[in-house]
């Protein structure tokens, strides 16, 4: 019996699971909570990155003592994307990592954009536009607001890369992860020296080397792999973002495959044999952590807008559900507008929530709940409407994520994306996917997609008591209502502007 390790290390908590490669199974799990810094001004939102790795510590220690230690053969990291670790000549952070939900630096996206040419240059040079949640505005921005820190630089690594830092020792980045930095040419897989330049000539020193996503960052150092308890010689993977990782949790590693992850953020993804370059740039061309490309759509704002309803009213989770079941499909005319923290897709980082349609009968409890729920998944088929122009066309969505767990929400998303839509029997699916990337890696067909694809059709599977299909007369509702959420987003972008 082989058993592998994957860890998600998100906003505000890791999670580890082990899997049995044998059976298929996750045989153990573990959470622990880790905080966001507060008390910052509006748009910034910072971390410290040493308190991931103590509770990613904490969750393999505790992972450990469910198991076979002995059995362990590998450790497979997933991590919130794009977020800026820092780090100087010793390996020692500098200041709090910048996450992916820190909209702070918009002024940094203009200044890039303009030098590279604009906005349809920047999208020929590197696939991608300059975006406040990417890793390249947030160096420029400590090069401008922080010049001390800056001169102190000498390593640049995302929140994963930090992790498999701890575990290894080693300064490693893949492309599915990289791509996410908007340093990188994701046609090519190479660093772009136009975005790198662009920000300073240092930066392609301080970035490392790029590897394929099937190549292992190294081994567990010795101390740490005494700590656990687990063999010498225990390979660590490249691991990957927990879009990337996310992927592979869900099987989606072939095309044909969609997932949508209903998380703080919103996610819909699908693998890819080929880039999948958007001209308008709403669409994220990253690259996927298993060698081909995952076209991606991200918005900011989805549990953590029902979450902030739900703390308002003082309800349970089953409350929030019953209560905005009580609201019909629609919610009689009221929407939500759901950018509590500014948005990405649509890219507005000055956004702010909008409840429109508000009357006697709307202004309850219900409606606003069901409102938000809807808001945030018409926010969501925004961007599965502009993949599908791009040609990439969901006949069925794979839902993970908190919201996921939500029958009413499941049936919200059937109706509003028009596809049957299922959840995943494994709902941890980036902690699995670092699993399962890490039983690749350590497998004879490493770099072989057609490996891969059989160790998730060995490990990943769909709960099909949560298969939701549209109903009819909803979808038709949710059209008219995706109308006129458009239309509100685009007639108060000037609003969000000036505010």
């Amino acid at each position: 019996m082989s058993l592998y390790i994957g860890v998600d290390s998100g906003t505000q908590s890791v999670k580890a699971i082990a899997l049995d490669l044998d059976t298929g199974r996750v045989v153990a799990e573990a959470r622990a909570p880790h905080h966001l810094i507060g008390g910052l001004p509006p748009g910034h939102m910072e971390a410290h990155p040493e308190e991931w790795v103590s509770a990613m510590d904490a969750v393999i220690g505790e992972v450990a003592s469910k198991i076979e230690r002995s059995r362990v053969r590998g450790i497979g990291v997933s991590g919130q994307q794009h977020g800026f670790v820092p780090l100087d000549e010793a390996g020692k952070v500098i200041r709090p990592a910048k996450l992916w939900c820190d909209t702070s630096t918009a002024p940094e996206c203009a200044i890039l954009t303009k030098k590279l040419g604009g906005p349809a240059a920047v999208i020929r040079k590197t696939g991608l536009p300059f975006l406040p949640g990417y890793t390249a505005p947030k160096v420029l921005w400590m090069k401008r607001h922080e010049p001390a820190n800056f001169k102190r630089l000498r390593h640049i690594l995302l929140p994963h890369d930090y992790l498999n830092f701890h575990l290894t020792g080693n300064y490693f980045m893949e492309f599915g992860d990289a791509s996410g930095t908007a340093f990188l040419d994701v046609r090519k897989r190479v660093w772009s020296k136009a975005a790198m330049d662009a920000v300073d000539g240092r930066v392609a020193d301080c970035l490392p080397a790029l590897s394929a996503s099937h190549e292992p960052c190294g081994v567990l150092r010795p101390e740490i792999a005494g700590r656990y308890g687990f063999p010498a010689g225990t390979i660590v993977s490249a691991g990957g973002g927990d879009n990337m990782m996310g992927a592979i949790g869900t099987g989606n590693v072939v095309p044909g495959a969609v997932t949508a992850s209903f998380g703080t953020s919103g996610t819909i993804y699908a693998y890819s044999r080929k880039p999948v370059v958007d001209p308008n740039g709403e669409i994220a061309a990253f690259c996927s952590s298993t060698g081909g490309w995952l076209p991606l759509l991200c918005t900011m704002n989805v549990t953590g807008v029902t979450e902030q309803v739900r703390t308002l009213f003082g309800w349970s989770l089953e409350d929030l559900e019953k209560n905005a079941a009580a609201a019909p499909a629609g919610s009689d005319g009221l929407t939500l507008l759901p950018y509590l923290d500014g948005e990405r897709t649509p890219n507005l980082p000055r956004g702010t929530g909008v409840y429109f349609g508000l009357g006697r009968r709307t202004l309850a409890r219900g409606h606003l709940a069901r409102a938000a729920i809807e808001g945030t998944t018409l926010g969501m088929n925004y961007g599965l409407r502009r993949l599908a122009a791009l040609g990439v066309k969901a006949k069925e969505i794979r839902l993970t994520g908190g919201g996921a767990r939500s029958a009413l929400w499941r049936q919200i998303a059937a109706d509003v994306f028009g596809v049957p839509v299922v959840a995943m029997a494994e709902d941890e699916s980036a902690a699995l996917g670092g699993a399962l990337q890490a039983a690749w890696c350590d497998s004879k067909g490493r770099g072989s997609a057609a490996a891969l694809a059989a160790l998730c059709a060995r490990s990943v599977s769909l709960d099909e008591s949560t298969r939701c299909m549209p109903e009819k007369a909803n979808v038709a509702v949710f059209r008219k209502r995706q109308v006129l959420h458009d239309r509100l987003c685009a007639d108060l972008r000037g609003a969000f502007e000036v505010r």
